[in-house]
This record gives C-alpha cells, sequence and structure tokens, in this order.
C-alpha cells in the first residue's frame, strides 16, 4: 500500500522524507535570507554605496538598500508559517533569479563592480557568486515541486 502512495507523490519519496527535504531548503534559505539581510544592514553606508556603484541598479539603490533585506526578512519569516511556506520557496525562486539575472548582466556587461553583498557572501568572485546562486535557485525548484507534491496530497 506505501509502495503505492509514494509512486502516485512522485519522487519516490515518503512523506516524511519529502517533510524533511522541504524543511532543509526551507532552513537554508531562512539561514542565507537573515544571514545576508542582517549583514547588509549592519553594514548600511557600505551596503548603499556599493549599491550605488552598479551602472544597472545605481538609480534604484537608495530604495533597493532598504527593499532587498526587507524582502529577504519578510521571506525568511514566511517560512517559518504553513500556509506561507509554499509562498515562501516561490519568492525565494523568484528572488533568487533576479539574484542570479543581475550577476550574469554584471559579468557580461559592466566592468568590475564590488558585490553588495554582505558577510562570507562578499568574498565570492562573480563567477562563485553566480554558481552559488543557480544552485539555490535550483534548492528552490526542488523546494516548489516537494511542497507541491505534499500540498497536493493533502488537498485530496
Amino acid at each position: 500500500m506505501e509502495t503505492t502512495v509514494n509512486k502516485r507523490s512522485g519522487w519516490g519519496l515518503s512523506e516524511g522524507t519529502r517533510k524533511i527535504l522541504i524543511d532543509m531548503v526551507c532552513y537554508l534559505f531562512v539561514l542565507l535570507f537573515l544571514y545576508a539581510a542582517t549583514s547588509k544592514l549592519l553594514e548600511y553606508d557600505k551596503f548603499l554605496l556599493q549599491m550605488s556603484k552598479s551602472p544597472i541598479i545605481t538609480d534604484y539603490s537608495h530604495i533597493l538598500v532598504w527593499m532587498v533585506p526587507t524582502v529577504e526578512i519578510i521571506i525568511s519569516i514566511a517560512f517559518f508559517i504553513e500556509r506561507t511556506k509554499t509562498i515562501a520557496l516561490f519568492a525565494s525562486f523568484a528572488l533568487m533569479c533576479l539574484f542570479t539575472a543581475y550577476i550574469y548582466a554584471i559579468l557580461n556587461f559592466a566592468d568590475n563592480i564590488p558585490c553588495s553583498c554582505g558577510g562570507v557572501l562578499q568574498q565570492m568572485t562573480w563567477n562563485q557568486h553566480l554558481i552559488f546562486n543557480i544552485v539555490f535557485v535550483l534548492l528552490a525548484v526542488v523546494g516548489v515541486l516537494l511542497q507541491s507534491k505534499s500540498t497536493e496530497k493533502k488537498t485530496h
């Protein structure tokens, strides 16, 4: 009977395994976003300076310097509310896609621009950061797929 349920639910995972994987993805995003947001806010002046040097987002740096960490914190909070976990996963996917597109644009269309990420993430090269972001985009996809299977199962 359990084998039939596993096949129906996709990826051959038990509900317990699926929940653990979803939680791991969520906690990784919470860790990433809260760490990044805190670093940006603690080094606000440095973050604003780096954002204002970007040829792509210079005009919006005064807005983005508050908006980015705020969005990261809101998404992190949403992960802890069961009914908003799916939204948080989609939002994480969207935000990581935006960050990844920005890095791709910097790598291909701009001169050497300082990274406006905070803390340890700032030590990465642009190429390392691109790979890091792609990994998190993929994690978000996995989280969304697993969460949608879990939600789908609950509604049936």
